[in-house]
């Protein structure tokens, strides 16, 4: 368990450029659909590099022939888990700051048990508690900054989030149960690739091409900015490639929806590295004592995850 969270963590401070950097594009006048879309179009470049330049091409070429064979598959949990989630990601960046949809991204550590028993996998109580406890966590961090925003703000910037929020637990546990074949409503897919980390982010990725073409053909959005390119592709190497592949190869490694669960509850951490980065790298401010009294009830729900583990 300890190595699952650590290697969470891990992808959490990743993770966390997402909201820094989609922030930035907006407020720079970048399209939220380019945004979203060159992110994706560089994910998929970037993986394809690296396995050919790793001499992986080999696990290239059957991790895309398993997505011909089992394309719908791919088309629904994609456009599910990257799709409908990075969407509400980046359109919520055109309306608050970074911290509001850092925070409100949070709400997917609660949404992840109701996920898990909607397959028919049930979370420990201990489970689900621990995970309030780490939400309360991070809404104590940011009650100080959410004072000074209007209810405008915080409802724009909200709302997609929310919709990301249960949309990403679904997409990659529709992937978790695909390997497992327990859902007859899910196809069991026993090609040995689907092991391969950057083999699944890749699938799930090119699964996502026909909902991109369909947000641009409905929004018209004007051409990308220069600096949308080079930004998109930093999101995509450092979220999309380096986070994704880390967060998602600790939870195809969850032998357990406890352990789901528990992985699932180390994003939390990306608020508190969003607010070091913002304080860092923006000038802002370090939080006060609500928020430091937040960072513990975190770090304490993290470590009861980590000593109070049990097979359900």
């Amino acid at each position: 368990m300890l190595k699952l969270l650590t290697i969470g963590v891990s992808a959490s401070l990743f993770f966390s450029s997402t909201f820094i950097l989609n922030r930035a594009m907006s407020l720079a006048g970048g399209h939220w659909v380019w945004s979203a879309g060159l992110r994706y179009l560089f994910m998929a470049l970037f993986i394809m590099v690296v396995l050919a330049a790793s001499g992986r091409m080999r696990v290239l070429r059957a991790g895309l022939a398993l997505g011909r064979r089992t394309w719908r598959f791919w088309l629904v949990a994609g456009t599910i888990g990257f799709g409908v989630f990075y969407a509400g990601i980046t359109l919520a960046a055109e309306y608050a700051p970074g911290w509001v949809v850092a925070t409100t991204w949070q709400t997917t550590i609660l949404v992840s048990p109701l996920v898990l028993r909607a397959f028919g996998r049930k979370v420990p109580l201990k489970g689900i508690f621990f995970t309030l406890l780490i939400f309360g966590g991070i809404v104590l961090v940011n009650a100080e900054h959410a004072a000074d925003a209007s209810w405008r703000t915080l409802l724009l910037g909200a709302l997609p989030v929310l919709a990301a929020a249960i949309a990403y637990p679904v997409g990659n546990q529709m992937v978790w149960e695909a390997k497992r074949g327990a859902r007859r409503a899910i196809p069991h897919i026993t090609d040995p690739v689907l092991d391969d980390t950057l083999v699944r982010v890749l699938l799930l990725t090119l699964g996502t091409g026909p909902f991109w073409l369909l947000c641009i053909v409905i929004t018209r959005p004007p051409p990308p900015t220069p600096s949308q390119w080079l930004n998109t592709a930093l999101v995509a190497l450092l979220s999309g490639l380096i986070a994704t592949g880390l967060f998602l190869y600790a939870r195809q490694r969850a032998e357990s929806a406890y352990e789901i669960a528990a992985v699932d509850a180390t994003q939390s951490m990306e608020v508190l590295f969003s607010l070091a980065g913002e304080v860092l790298l923006l000038g802002g401010l370090l939080p006060g004592l609500l928020g430091w009294a937040g960072v513990a009830l975190t770090i304490i729900g993290l470590a009861l995850y980590l000593l109070a583990q049990s097979r359900p």
